[in-house]
């Protein structure tokens, strides 16, 4: 008889309601969104977001996603513009990875996960999600993940550059530009590598939420 191993129950934690953030930088969001070339192969594309100026920070198409790919999408934005306080995110295999929660305890950042199924506690990004999929996705027919890649790309660019935002009044990233941010420096990747390594689990906090 084969012996069946039982599901690991997430421990239950109260979501605290956030405040709605104060400086661009301070806060971001991410999800996936789902949709399939023409040969009917799905992808997904991780959107991430900053709640404040609504610039769309991440738009990385693939088959498959995981925390690895999430962190280093990430790190790459980070060496940008500086990370977050709080992500927020949904409960996702891949945003509840170990990969993932080192990354987040090794560069000091929290992640906010909402209540299972109230998708609405991620509202900043499911807003962007909706716009995402009824412009871009709904209006192209894609013959390969690359195409799909570039498409997504140039679209990103003219919602964040060229078109007004009806809450801002002007693109995402003009505003970004002209409202107060967190003076977060650039992440330096290369020396959180030790960190990360010498990370132990067992020793690791519980996700403040």
């Amino acid at each position: 008889m084969v012996r069946r191993r039982g599901r690991r129950r997430m421990k239950s934690i109260p979501r605290m309601p956030l405040a709605c953030p104060t400086k661009v930088n301070e806060r971001w969001s991410m999800d996936f969104v789902s949709d399939a070339i023409s040969s009917g192969r799905l992808f997904r594309t991780l959107n991430v977001i900053d709640d404040k100026s609504r610039e769309s920070l991440v738009g990385q198409v693939a088959h498959h996603h995981s925390g690895l790919t999430v962190s280093e999408q990430l790190d790459r934005v980070g060496a940008q513009r500086g990370l977050p306080e709080v992500i927020v995110a949904d409960n996702g295999p891949e945003f509840r990875s170990r990969v993932l929660l080192r990354w987040a305890y090794a560069r000091k950042v929290r992640i906010h996960f909402i209540d299972p199924g109230k998708p609405m506690q991620n509202a900043f990004v499911e807003s962007f999600n909706g716009k995402f999929r009824d412009e871009c996705l709904s209006e192209h027919w894609f013959t390969s993940i690359r195409d799909a890649q570039a498409t997504i790309d140039v679209w990103r660019r003219d919602y964040n550059e060229v078109r007004r935002h009806r809450s801002l009044g002007m693109p995402p990233a003009r505003y970004a530009a002209l409202a107060p941010t967190c003076p977060e420096p650039p992440t330096d990747t290369a020396s959180m590598k030790a960190v990360v390594i010498n990370y132990d689990p067992s020793k690791q906090p519980e996700t403040r939420i």
